[in-house]
């Protein structure tokens, strides 16, 4: 059996489960082409899974999540100004 080791229940589960339906619903939105709210909902869930790398003292998650925020507001920033 394997024991579960990320805290249940406190801040961070929180942010990392409405992150993550953020994500999904972002993944939605761009398989039926809607544009730009697909950046938009992505945008948002990374940046409350960088939030759940800085609780957790994750440089990965903290790393990779930053990079997309930025890449999902560079292509929001086009959208509207490009």
């Amino acid at each position: 059996m394997i024991e579960k080791v990320t805290p249940k229940h406190d801040l961070s589960w929180f942010v990392k489960w409405c992150s993550s339906l953020l994500v999904l619903t972002g993944m939605l939105l761009t398989s039926v082409d809607i544009y730009p709210y697909n950046l938009i909902f992505h945008l948002f869930g990374v940046m409350g899974w960088c939030v759940v790398g800085m609780l957790w003292h994750d440089r990965a998650l903290i790393t990779l999540n930053a990079v997309a925020a930025f890449i999902f507001l560079s292509g929001i920033l086009g959208h509207y100004y490009g």
